[in-house]
């Protein structure tokens, strides 16, 4: 066998491994929250969460670089408790949900911050793609009362949605903003172990 032929095969053999390593695991959207607060008046946080999303993480209990996540969000979704707010933020002011129905995010790799790890990835909200990193933490796994196995993933970060055009706002008279710019997104994420399908006998 030829020393070529041979690093092929060993290539294979390790990538190979490298997928098999990792476990698929489904959002289990019941136990999950994808929430937000931003400040309104310059005098208080106002909080919402989106009720509606779904994703896949895949994860070697092993390694933490070896995380890799998507997911999506539909935007009609959210809630702030408030039904008139939670129209107008789906209107033309804030997201256009007629124009963009979905914010997603498709994870690329992860890096080594400090004592912790960030999950690196291409975020998409009203129609604008940009860079963002995620430090997680990632609890379990653990095996619930049905014998499933189950993670948690924590993360939290601050966006700018300017840098996304969602721009509507007003001014106060002394200055400040009735909407604040800045959105910090609190992410508590409880996913499921996925079965591997068995090969057809």
């Amino acid at each position: 066998m030829t020393t070529r032929r041979t690093g092929f095969i060993l290539a294979c053999v390790l990538a190979a491994g490298i997928a098999w390593g990792a476990d698929v695991y489904q959002i289990d959207p019941a136990h999950s929250v994808v929430g937000f607060s931003i400040r309104h008046m310059v005098i208080n946080n106002v909080k919402g969460s989106f009720n509606d999303f779904a994703g896949t993480i895949e994860y070697d209990g092993k390694d933490p670089l070896s995380l890799k996540a998507s997911g999506t969000i539909q935007v009609k979704s959210v809630d702030t408790g408030i039904a008139g707010r939670d129209d107008h933020l789906r209107g033309e002011d804030f997201f256009d949900v007629a124009k963009f129905p979905e914010i997603t995010f498709q994870s690329e790799r992860v890096e080594k911050q400090g004592e912790g790890y960030a999950l690196i990835g291409k975020f998409t909200m009203h129609g604008v793609t940009k860079e963002i990193a995620l430090p997680f933490t990632v609890n379990g796994p653990i095996a619930d009362m049905q014998g499933k196995s189950r993670i948690g993933i924590e993360s939290s970060l601050t966006l700018n949605r300017q840098d996304y055009g969602l721009n509507w706002s007003k001014a106060l008279d002394n200055g400040g903003l009735v909407v604040g710019d800045e959105v910090k997104i609190e992410l508590g994420m409880e996913a499921v172990l996925q079965e591997a399908e068995k090969a057809p006998e």
